[in-house]
């Protein structure tokens, strides 16, 4: 089980708005995610970012 993903950055700017809060950004998808998103990105709640995200990718995968 994987601690976070790996492809979860929190970003204070972006979409040309900025925020007083970081928010979740997913960068396989390119995309904010929302908080219930987040909680499969964050392993939270016994999920896991491998086996619970439809668009986790391995990062080893490329190599």
């Amino acid at each position: 089980m994987t601690d976070q993903c790996p492809h979860l950055e929190y970003r204070e700017t972006g979409d040309g708005h900025t925020f007083d809060v970081a928010r979740a950004f997913c960068t396989v998808t390119g995309s904010f995610v929302q908080p219930m998103r987040a909680d499969v990105c964050n392993a939270r709640y016994d999920l896991d970012p491998e086996t619970d995200c439809e668009f986790y990718v391995d990062p080893g995968a490329n190599e």
